[in-house]
This record gives C-alpha cells, sequence and structure tokens, in this order.
C-alpha cells in the first residue's frame, strides 16, 4: 500500500510539465517540431536558453524531490524514494493528461541518480558528455547514462531490487529514444555540438 502511494505521488509529480505549461503560456506547441517532445531540450530550441534551462532545472527537481519527499514519508521503506523518483520519470514521459506523450526522462533521470547518489550523478554526467562528444550526437547522453547507472547502482549498493528498478525505469528512458535512433540511421539527427552552440552556447 505504501509503495502504491509512492508510485501515486511520484507519476502525478513526473506528469507536471513546465514545457507545456510555458508552450501554453508563449502559444507554442512544443510537440509540433523540433524533437517533439516535451522536455528541456526542445525547450531550448523553442522556448530559448533562459526558459529552457529553466524546464530543465525542474524537471530535475521534481525526480529529486519525490524521492526525497516519499524516502521521508516512509522512513521504514528503503526502496521508498527509488520508487517513487523512478515513477516521477514515468509521469514525465506518459502523463495521462496529454495522452500519454510528454518528454523523453532524461532530465527526470538525472534528477533521481542525484538523489540516489550525488556521486554517482557525477561520474554519470562526465562519462555520458564524454560519450556524447565522441560520437556526436545528443541522445547518447541519455542512453548511456540509462545502461550504466543501474550497474553502477548495483556495484555501490549490492541490491538487486535496486538493480532492477532501476533497469525498469532506464527501460522507458531507453524507449523514448529509440526515435533518436532512427534519425542517425537516416542521417536525420542534431549533431550534439551543433546543438550546444546554438542553443546553448549561443550569445
Amino acid at each position: 500500500m505504501y509503495y502504491f502511494l509512492c508510485i501515486l505521488i511520484g507519476y502525478l509529480l513526473g506528469c507536471i510539465s513546465p514545457s507545456y505549461i510555458l508552450g501554453k503560456i508563449m502559444g507554442i506547441e512544443l510537440r509540433g517540431g523540433g524533437t517533439k517532445n516535451l522536455g528541456a531540450s526542445n525547450s531550448f530550441i523553442h522556448l530559448g536558453r533562459g526558459l529552457g534551462a529553466l524546464v530543465m532545472l525542474f524537471d530535475i527537481f521534481k525526480a529529486f524531490f519525490a524521492a526525497h519527499i516519499c524516502s521521508r514519508l516512509s522512513i521504514d521503506l528503503p526502496l521508498a524514494g527509488i520508487v517513487a523518483g523512478s515513477a516521477c520519470v514515468l509521469g514525465h514521459n506518459y502523463p495521462f493528461y496529454l495522452g500519454f506523450k510528454g518528454g523523453k526522462g532524461l532530465a527526470c533521470y538525472g534528477g533521481l541518480a542525484l538523489w540516489v547518489s550525488p556521486s554517482l550523478f557525477l561520474v554519470l554526467l562526465v562519462a555520458s558528455l564524454f560519450l556524447a562528444l565522441i560520437f556526436n550526437y545528443g541522445c547518447v547522453v541519455a542512453i548511456s547514462a540509462a545502461v550504466l547507472f543501474p550497474f553502477l547502482s548495483f556495484v555501490k549498493f549490492k541490491s538487486l531490487a535496486v538493480f532492477f528498478i532501476l533497469a525498469a525505469c532506464s527501460a522507458s528512458v531507453l524507449i523514448k529514444h529509440t526515435e533518436n535512433l532512427r534519425r542517425i540511421q537516416r542521417g536525420e539527427e542534431t549533431k550534439f555540438r551543433a546543438f550546444i552552440g546554438k542553443y546553448i552556447l549561443k550569445r
């Protein structure tokens, strides 16, 4: 029962979509262009650097606080925070009131990783960005983080339960990025360094 409550809290927090709200305010349908999803990357493209950064931070910390709140409310349940944070990623990716078409989960996933272990978060961040720069595709950040995090967490915590929960969460992130892999095959995927230069480091 308590784990169900953690799932519900996490999922509903994940459903809060700042990119959708800001897009509505500005009269922009983010799912109509760019990466065609309600996430931080598309917010940088359509809403600009400032609002894109705001969306990214909100998405990171909604997963962080979902995990933190549920871990505090259920101190006798050691997996409560991980369950809630993973549910938050699912809520972000599949919001019920938007036809289950949300973001791709990277920022939320990062927020969960930050809560689970700040040191692992830094390792994932550095490793994923390094790989993205080498292969020059932004989706490599999400894919590499989603693959590495469950295994690194298992090494750190020696818990199969933690591994399988995070692996299920990672599967959601990986599924959301299958279209990116198809675009790479077609030669249509935006290059990572070009994206950074155009939307992040622009003057």
